[in-house]
């Protein structure tokens, strides 16, 4: 594949995200902690909901693949799915007692707390027959994170799921996404991603993710470099130091928008979407970039994830209001 054939994929504007969605909930007024907490407000979350919000209001067409608990909380994700147009039909409701991925999460900076609960989690008993009825080689592109590969039977599915891809064609973008708590080892989170990427066409993360990858946590960046000459397109993200885009044999160095944030949660799923709602829209990578970056910037000034995510007239007009930082080599 190449970058252009991945854009030819992305225009047909039919992408499939598999992962997770849960609820976020945030102690109020912002800047309450969470233990002095007596009201608080919930939104829709986890990082494939939060993509696919962003992604759709570029114009996007989004079904979502995971599973949710077979309770209110569950059906309270799909009401809100619905709210914000993403395709619910694929989604399947987990018994067993299984329970959505929830979080507490605090609108701060200082002394940040967000709590997840994932013991249990619903999406992670996404299963190879939810593969097989998802008829994955009728999408055009598809969007994983890594969070999807921490456990079975999620693990083998979404696995499945890109030999499927591999084989009709399909570019696949995956965010590691890494959660150490979910994973057995850092040894397995390793192997596992590595079997992943041969089926990937692009791969998203920062330095202790890449780190993940490569066995070793300082040979992030030595790692992505190598990765960029199998996958079309590699995004090393390094925090306040921008990112390193290493496409088409280039490496694009881009800084960030400076803001005084919120909150530190939600950027990396508006980056994500952001970059492919670009795309979509005919930006070319450079651009691209540089408007998931605005709209990550967006994101963490703002009370929540999905509901924080910025239209492509809201990020152009910010662009043009602040400045981006120069890219560090």
């Amino acid at each position: 594949m190449s970058l252009k054939f991945l854009i030819s994929k992305i225009k047909k504007n039919n992408f499939l995200l598999i992962g997770r969605a849960g609820i976020d909930i945030y102690p109020d007024p912002p800047g309450t902690k969470t233990e002095q907490a007596t009201n608080f407000v919930s939104h829709l979350g986890g990082s494939s909901a939060n993509m696919g919000v962003e992604l759709v209001k570029f114009g996007g067409s989004c079904s979502l693949l995971t599973r949710v608990s077979d309770d209110a909380l569950g059906k309270l994700v799909l009401n809100q799915l619905d709210l914000y147009g993403i395709n619910k039909n694929l989604i399947k409701l987990e018994k067993k007692e299984a329970r959505i991925s929830f979080a507490i999460v605090e609108s701060t900076i200082k002394d940040h707390q967000s709590i997840i609960y994932r013991h249990n989690a619903a999406d992670l008993f996404l299963n190879h027959q939810d593969i097989v009825s998802a008829q994955i080689q009728n999408f055009d592109f598809i969007l994983i994170t890594g969070t999807s590969l921490a456990a079975e039977p999620s693990r083998s599915a979404v696995l499945y799921s890109l030999e499927i891809a591999k084989k009709n064609n399909i570019p696949v973008v995956m965010d590691i996404d890494y959660r150490p708590y979910t994973w057995e080892s850092d040894e397995k989170a390793s192997e596992i991603y590595n079997i992943a990427i041969k089926n990937c066409s692009g791969v998203i993360g920062n330095d202790e993710e890449f780190g993940i990858l490569a066995g070793k946590y300082k040979e992030g960046f030595n790692f992505a470099k190598k990765l960029s000459s199998i996958c079309d397109l590699i995004i090393y993200k390094k925090g306040e130091k921008g990112s390193i885009t290493f496409v088409e044999n280039k490496e694009i160095y881009k800084g960030i928008f400076p803001v005084t944030p919120l909150k530190p949660t939600g950027a990396g799923d508006a980056f994500m979407g952001a970059l492919i709602g670009a795309l979509l829209k005919d930006y070319d990578i450079e651009k691209s970039i540089e408007i998931g970056s605005a709209a990550a910037a967006i994101v963490v000034t703002k009370v929540g994830c999905s509901p924080a995510m910025p239209n492509l007239e809201e990020i152009l007009d910010f662009i043009k209001d602040n400045k981006m930082s120069e890219g560090e080599k």
